[in-house]
C-alpha cells in the first residue's frame, strides 16, 4: 500500500513537472516566434537593438529551450542528489554550447557591421576586423571547452599546462607568422601610417596601397608593387611624408670672391624678396654662411606651406630661376670649383696667373 502511494505521488510530481516544463517551453517558444515575426522599428537606435535581439533569438536552439524547461520542471520532483547533479551538469553543458553559438554570432554580427563602416574610411582597420573576429571566437570556444571539462570533473590545471606547452611549441614554430599578425594589429591600433600615405623605410619608398594581416602593399615611385612584411616595417625607421604640414627647402649658393661687399650685403634681402613673392611660401632665413675653398657661401631656408611634392618642386624651380635672373641682372657671378696657378718668369721678374 505504501509503495502504491509513493508511486502515485511520484507520478503526480512527474506529471506536474512535465506539465510545467511544457508550459515553460511553450511560453519561451511563443515569445521567440512573436518577436521574430515583428517588423523592425524605423528608429535607427531601436533598430540596432532589435537586430541584436533578433539575431540572438534566431541562434537560440530549441533543444536549449527544452532543456531549460525540463530543468525548471524537475525542481518539483525532488530528485536524488546524484541524479540532480548529473542533470545539472547536462544543463550546464547545453548552456555553454548555447553561449558559444550566441558569442560566435555576435562576433560575426559585430565584424559585419564594423567592416561596412570602416571599408570606406579606414581600409586598414577593416582588413583587421576579420582577424579580431577569428581570435575572439577562438578564445571564446577555448574558454567554454575548459569550463565544460571542469564541470565534468576533469583536471583542468593539467590540461591547461599541457596546452601551454603545446602552445609554446606552436608559437616557436610559427613565430614569424604570429609576429606579422601582431604587427598588423599594432599598425591598425597605433596607426603609424594608413592607406594613401607616402612612406620611406630604409631604401624603400612609395605609397601605401593596402595593409593586410601579414603584409603591406606599397607602390614605389617606379611603379612596381612592393610586398613588405608588417613586422619588418615596424622594426625599421619609418618616415611618413603624408602627415607633414609643410616642406622645408634648403638652398646653398656660392658666389665668387671678387664680389663686392655691397653686393654681398644685399644678397640675403634680395633672395628673401624673391621667396616671399611666391605663393604658399614662408621665408625663414638667409645668411652669408662661410668662406668656402672656391666661393663665398650663402645658406637660405624657406618652407612651402603644403605637402604636395609636385608643388614643392615647381616652387623650388621658380625660386632658382628668379635667383639666376637676379644675379645676371646685378652682375653677381656664381662660383664654381677653380684652381689658380702662378707661374714664375725669372727673366721678367714677375708672375703670370692662370685660372684652371
Amino acid at each position: 500500500m505504501g509503495l502504491e502511494i509513493l508511486d502515485q505521488n511520484f507520478l503526480i510530481r512527474l506529471g506536474t513537472a512535465l506539465t510545467l516544463a511544457c508550459i515553460i517551453f511553450g511560453i519561451l517558444q511563443l515569445i521567440k516566434s512573436k518577436f521574430l515575426a515583428q517588423l523592425p522599428p524605423k528608429n535607427l537606435i531601436f533598430r540596432k537593438t532589435y537586430d541584436l535581439i533578433q539575431g540572438l533569438l534566431s541562434k537560440t536552439h530549441w533543444l536549449f529551450v527544452l532543456i531549460v524547461s525540463l530543468y525548471f520542471g524537475s525542481l518539483v520532483l525532488n530528485l536524488p542528489t546524484p541524479v540532480a547533479n548529473r542533470f545539472g551538469q547536462i544543463v550546464f553543458l547545453i548552456l555553454l554550447i548555447q553561449l558559444g553559438w550566441w558569442g560566435t554570432w555576435w562576433l560575426g554580427h559585430w565584424a559585419k557591421i564594423s567592416f561596412k563602416e570602416k571599408r570606406e574610411t579606414d581600409t586598414a582597420q577593416a582588413s583587421a576586423i576579420g582577424l579580431i573576429k577569428i581570435l575572439g571566437q577562438t578564445v571564446l570556444w577555448v574558454f567554454l571547452i575548459v569550463a565544460g571539462l571542469s564541470n565534468l570533473g576533469f583536471e583542468v590545471s593539467t590540461l591547461v599546462a599541457g596546452l601551454g606547452v603545446g602552445g609554446i611549441a606552436i608559437a616557436l614554430a610559427s613565430q614569424k607568422i604570429l609576429g606579422d599578425l601582431f604587427a598588423s594589429l599594432t599598425i591598425i591600433l597605433d596607426r603609424p601610417f594608413v592607406v594613401g600615405d607616402y612612406i620611406v623605410s630604409n631604401d624603400i619608398r612609395g605609397v601605401v596601397i593596402k595593409i593586410g594581416l601579414k603584409t603591406t602593399l606599397v607602390r614605389s615611385l617606379e611603379g612596381e608593387m612592393l610586398i613588405l612584411p608588417n613586422s619588418d616595417l615596424l622594426e625599421s625607421r619609418l618616415r611618413n611624408f603624408r602627415r607633414m604640414e609643410e616642406r622645408r627647402a634648403l638652398l646653398n649658393i656660392g658666389v665668387v670672391y671678387q664680389t663686392s661687399l655691397e653686393k654681398l650685403k644685399s644678397i640675403p634681402q634680395l633672395i628673401q624678396e624673391i621667396i616671399e613673392s611666391q605663393e604658399n611660401t614662408r621665408f625663414d632665413r638667409a645668411h652669408f654662411k662661410s668662406y668656402g675653398p672656391h666661393s663665398l657661401d650663402f645658406e637660405i631656408v624657406y618652407f612651402l606651406k603644403s605637402r604636395d611634392y609636385h608643388l614643392y618642386m615647381d616652387t623650388l624651380q621658380e625660386v632658382n630661376l628668379r635667383i639666376f635672373e637676379l644675379f645676371e641682372k646685378e652682375n653677381i657671378e656664381f662660383a664654381y670649383p677653380t684652381q689658380t696657378l702662378f707661374i714664375a718668369e725669372p727673366e721678367k721678374d714677375n708672375l703670370t696667373k692662370f685660372n684652371v
